[in-house]
């Protein structure tokens, strides 16, 4: 029970519901996609390069769309954001920093769905070419 709230209470976890929990869990299924197809790279490197050189291009693919739905999760987040500033006629400042460090949150994941496989990737096609 102890450890079950102290998994609900992550800061992670905060982040990850805060920055909604659709884009973010998109994201999520693209990390973990791109790093499933890179470990099968590189468990197929030595038996079958044509298959490593595949997972590589797919681990590619699903980081690239990893950070585009990032972006249009911020995009839509800031969209929604200015159309509630819009129907009051004007908040203060500090509720509307809040409403955009929500809909960066998404970005933020996206580009690290993005940039953490990607150094993988590039390791990866090293040793292809080796």
């Amino acid at each position: 029970m102890y450890m079950l709230i102290i998994l609900l209470s992550n800061p992670f976890i905060d982040r990850f519901i805060e920055g909604g929990p659709l884009f973010m869990s998109l994201i999520l299924i693209c990390f973990l996609l791109a790093f499933f197809f890179l470990i099968s790279g590189f468990i197929s490197l030595k038996k079958d390069l044509a298959k490593s050189k595949k997972m590589t291009g797919l681990a590619s693919d699903v980081s690239v769309l990893g950070l585009v739905i990032g972006l249009l999760g911020s995009i839509i987040g800031m969209i929604t954001a200015f159309d509630a500033i819009e129907s009051v006629g004007g908040m203060s400042q500090g509720v509307i920093a809040g409403g955009l460090k929500v809909s960066f949150l998404t970005t933020v994941f996206g580009s690290v769905t993005f940039i953490l496989p990607r150094i993988g990737i590039i390791i990866l096609k090293a040793l292809q070419k080796v």
